[in-house]
């Protein structure tokens, strides 16, 4: 088995649709790289929430999720829901984005999320961002959309319990809805876990991938 991740990896860029994706998709693997990495710089970008309480939120999450990171967080204002029709909006944000950094690692949504917001966010980072790995995070939903990822981040029990944790903790928003608890959240990490011989894990998506066995 091939295992990514030994090379050098100071720069990561983190991309949701929505206020919670990020960590809800990737919060185990921001506080295991974190946890491994201090100082590392991640720069995220959110399309929707920005000047509202959601906002507020995310900053604060982004914050707990990426401990001793130099973190680089921007939320912007889009509407939620409708990201097809702010493509242009959307597009002039991921290639700024692109413009101002140059990531080892990116972690963004899957471009088959069933969700629109998502979908279009994953297509628009496949294209700005040719050259680089695109991890593809999940998010389940009443959509039934989860398929067979291909790339597995274990997570420690403790750092497991901590994304639960952490989404509790910094989403007051999101409790009423019925999917938003612990079993849900700890349920798909242990399923994810037994694919790939841990106790849980995260899981996600590569649409693309070249390999340097050589090097």
């Amino acid at each position: 088995m091939i295992r990514l991740g030994a090379g050098p990896l100071d720069r990561i860029v983190a991309v949701g649709a929505h206020c919670d994706d990020i960590t809800i998709g990737a919060g185990g693997t921001l506080l295991t790289l974190c946890g491994a990495r201090p100082g590392i710089r991640i720069d995220a970008l959110v399309l929707s929430g920005g000047g509202t309480d959601r906002e507020q939120e995310e900053r604060a999450a982004l914050a707990a999720f990426c401990p001793g990171a130099d973190l680089r967080p921007t939320v912007l204002g889009l509407p939620d829901g409708r990201m097809p029709a702010h493509w242009e909006e959307a597009k002039a944000a991921v290639e700024e984005l692109r413009a101002r950094t140059g990531p080892e690692l990116i972690l963004a949504p899957r471009t088959d999320d069933a969700h629109q917001d998502h979908r279009g966010l994953a297509q628009l980072m496949t294209t700005a961002f040719r050259d680089h790995l695109v991890l593809g995070y999940e998010i389940v939903k009443w959509d039934g959309d989860l398929g067979r990822p291909a790339a597995y981040q274990p997570l420690s029990p403790e750092i497991a319990e901590q994304k639960v944790r952490l989404l509790q903790e910094h989403y007051p928003s999101q409790r009423h809805r019925p999917w938003y608890d612990r079993e849900a959240f700890l349920g798909l990490a242990r399923i994810r876990g037994i694919e790939c011989h841990a106790r849980y894990a995260e899981a996600f998506a590569v649409t693309k991938l070249t390999l340097n066995l050589g090097g």
